[in-house]
């Protein structure tokens, strides 16, 4: 089972699912649970074996497929933090605009 875990966690045994600090993060890929940092660190792992050649055809298909995994993860991390932004600044934007109306009424001006 260990050889399992290293081609397709890139990890021995114990240190398969578990973050630097043992502790799990993020989202889950195959009952692990990764962070986004965690994730990229090892596609780009999964990547650089894949590159070097030299596995047979049963491991490399086991670290594409890893690799699928994990690209899938860092994109839905991205996707999260996009629409954070977007939220953030669409409410940033109704802030100001609330703020330039407040500004505007304070002014005397007729219809304002």
């Amino acid at each position: 089972m260990a050889r399992t875990d290293e081609v397709t966690t890139g990890k021995t045994g114990g240190e398969a699912g578990r973050g630097t600090s043992g502790e799990a993060t993020g989202e889950a890929v195959g009952g692990t649970t990764l962070g986004y940092e965690q994730a990229r660190d090892e596609l780009i792992e999964v990547v650089r074996r894949l590159e070097a050649g030299g596995t047979s055809l049963e491991d490399s298909l086991a670290l594409w497929e890893r690799g699928e995994e994990l690209a899938k993860v860092c994109r839905r991390w991205l996707e999260g933090a996009r629409a954070r932004l977007d939220a953030s600044l669409a409410h940033e934007a109704e802030e100001a605009e609330a703020d330039s109306r407040a500004a505007g009424r304070g002014t005397g001006r007729p219809g304002a």
